[in-house]
């Protein structure tokens, strides 16, 4: 008996392996595949700024020169912008242009105020001389797409200016662009957006630094290395017969802009894109605001992706330009890529394999580096582009900027859901409020609301989690995680707080999600 005693005690019972235990190479696996993913997409981030720098000094120039200026159509659609009509008019009456070589369509689906506030502004345009008409439609059908449908229908000019009703277009804007249309293989004139309000508050810095990363980097790399880039949706010139050749405007998605893009070029015409012709616009100044315009460019992303990706890849294009094609029309699979990875970063946390030191940074530097620190160089070229001399003053901005992308991610996420599971929803419009034209404090009172959703208490809920990570690795002396976890709760609790802070005084009910997405005037 003191044998057998002594026995069990030399060789003590193995304890059962727990979940965590078995599962951990699992578990690490897939947080490894998800970074993998994002690095990926941050790889092309670095591409794209190797492009933009072999290519930004080849800026295009005019074949020659219209010895007679074409006649113009300027198309403006609108829906409920009482705001900013009356802005937008005056900036199109101001272009240094001949009166009788423009047509202006104020291209109206309003239901609000706005259809007179722009009828009065026809009336006076049509006073001092203007061709111009007011063209209401009380039937939305195709939403932007389908008035600008409807207005090419009757357009007098063969060169189609489009401006949505935030924009400010400066007085030069046609006599910068219209002469390249003397190429007749040159389909559209694309202009850099530049931003009125873009120091009103943070949420508006950081969206301009996006923005900039997209207008400035993205598009110039894209339209001068001779691969597809596309139609920005407004600060844009067509060529009537371009839109006609291609298909015309078609309203199966939320980024007609985008779709058509593809399409015109597919048929072998050529854009151009001058980032050195700014047109301004306003930002977004409240979140829900941001999170509306955001939602509905991941979601009609995600709708062309599946309608031209086929057709790309059977075209008779170089393999170059169908890779980038993907990797642009496929980039906000990210958003989903980045769910995944909010739900692995804990696990990951307890039951990571041991590679040993050396091990573990082989694995995890490069990965940061493509899927974090390639991000903050993109947007460091584009400030260090448009702002040679104060570029970085945008430096301190660019955390914030890292944490806003995680908050989004939730609501983007989900709009590439719907996409996928083709779910229909509206065009659902951005509140512009005139920023600059009335006092700061005005637009919060302003009729106009944006969408109420559940998306922010889901937010709130992912902020206090990624606290605990934080916290947690912080009480265990993991500085270098609780670093590099902090943008996390910080992104979700701005994202969320910003749009409860704005939805809470109302006392309205929260609606469901689903039911959210429709116009509120």
């Amino acid at each position: 008996m003191a044998v057998r005693l002594r026995t069990i005690l030399r060789f003590p019972i193995t304890p059962p392996l727990t979940f965590m235990d078995w599962s951990s190479p699992l578990w690490y696996f897939c947080y490894i595949m998800v970074l993998i993913g994002l690095a990926g997409y941050g790889s092309h981030r670095l591409t794209i700024v190797f492009l933009y720098l072999k290519h930004a000094r080849k800026r295009p120039q005019p074949l020659n020169l219209f010895s007679d200026l074409p006649l113009v159509t300027i198309q403006l659609p609108v829906f409920n912008e009482m705001h900013v009509v009356d802005r937008l008019l005056n900036s199109v009456a101001a272009l240094d242009y001949p009166q009788d070589k423009i047509q202006i369509q104020l291209l109206d689906d309003s239901t609000d105020e706005t259809v007179d506030i722009c009828r009065q502004g026809i009336a006076r345009l049509q006073a001092r001389g203007f061709d111009a008409e007011h063209i209401h439609r009380s039937d939305r059908t195709g939403y932007k797409a389908g008035a600008l449908e409807n207005g090419t229908k009757t357009a007098k000019g063969e060169y189609l200016l489009i401006l949505d009703a935030d924009f400010v277009p400066n007085p030069d804007l046609l006599q910068k662009t219209i002469h390249y249309f003397t190429d007749e293989r040159i389909g559209l004139i694309q202009t850099r957006w530049g931003h009125l309000n873009r120091t009103f508050n943070v949420l508006t810095r950081i969206q301009a630094m996006f923005l900039d990363g997209h207008l400035e980097l993205e598009q110039t790399a894209r339209n001068r290395s001779g691969r597809f880039f596309t139609f920005n949706g407004t600060g844009g010139i067509w060529r009537k017969s371009c839109i006609t050749d291609a298909g015309g405007w078609e309203h199966d998605t939320l980024t007609e802009d985008m779709d058509l893009s593809y399409r015109a070029q597919l048929k072998g015409w050529r854009f151009i894109f001058l980032n050195d012709v700014e047109t301004p616009a306003e930002l977004p100044v409240d979140m829900d605001g941001f999170k509306s315009q955001q939602h509905r460019w991941t979601k009609g992303s995600i709708q062309v992706c599946k309608k031209v990706l086929p057709a790309i890849w059977k075209a008779d294009v170089p393999l170059f330009i169908k890779m980038e094609a993907t990797a642009h029309l496929t980039s906000n699979f990210a958003y989903l890529m980045l769910i995944c990875l909010c739900f692995l970063i804990y696990p990951n946390q307890h039951c990571q394999p041991d590679f040993g030191k050396y091990g573990y940074y082989i694995v995890n530097v490069p990965i940061f580096f493509f899927s974090s620190v390639s991000v903050v160089l993109f947007y460091l070229v584009s400030q260090k582009a448009l702002r040679p001399g104060s570029w970085w003053k945008e430096i301190p901005y660019l955390p914030l900027l890292l944490a806003l992308g995680i908050g989004m991610s939730i609501s983007n996420a989900k709009a590439v859901i719907e996409a996928l599971c083709n779910h229909q929803s509206g065009f659902v419009r951005t509140p512009k409020y005139g920023i600059g034209q009335a006092k700061r404090q005005d637009w919060r009172n302003s009729s106009y609301k944006a969408m109420k959703t559940l998306t922010p208490f889901v937010e709130l809920l992912f902020g206090f989690f990624f606290l605990f990570v934080v916290a947690e690795a912080t009480m265990q002396g993991r500085w270098a995680s609780a670093i590099l976890l902090l943008p996390f709760p910080v992104g979700f609790f701005y994202t969320s707080l910003s749009s409860l802070a704005r939805m809470l005084p109302a006392a309205a009910p929260i609606l469901s999600s689903d039911a959210s997405f429709r116009d509120n005037p």
